[in-house]
């Protein structure tokens, strides 16, 4: 299962910006034990590279028993985080201090879903 952006992913991302401020949904299946592993991820790019970027989180929670769902498309956790472009996204996943911590989301997670939006 895809884990994190590839150089293509990111290529056919930047190519595809129509420009403006984009929502990153992400939707997250834990590793056992992931949990601690992706609070880790979590807090450094909260506290330092987020603001860095001018991102912001809009949301994040726990997935709870799904309403309507086929079996296995239930998701531990959900968050949606502003970017104030594509461009800025893209500056952040290459810092190379940003990759120092990555590692700590890849070895949480089984499985996520990484899915630009726009606004209507």
């Amino acid at each position: 299962m895809a884990i994190d952006p590839t150089g293509a992913d990111l290529k056919r991302f930047l190519a595809e910006d129509p420009g403006g401020p984009v929502v990153m949904l992400n939707l997250l299946r834990f590793a056992e034990g992931g949990r601690a592993s992706y609070e880790q991820y979590s807090n450094a790019i909260r506290d330092t590279f987020l603001p860095r970027y001018g991102a912001e989180v809009v949301y994040a929670g726990s997935g709870t028993t799904a309403l309507v769902a086929e079996p296995g498309q239930e998701w531990d956790a959900v968050l949606l985080v502003r970017y104030p472009s594509r461009e800025a996204f893209s500056r952040m996943v290459a810092d190379p201090e940003y990759q120092q911590f990555t590692h700590f989301r890849t070895e949480a997670l089984t499985e996520a879903v990484l899915q630009p939006t726009t606004p209507w």
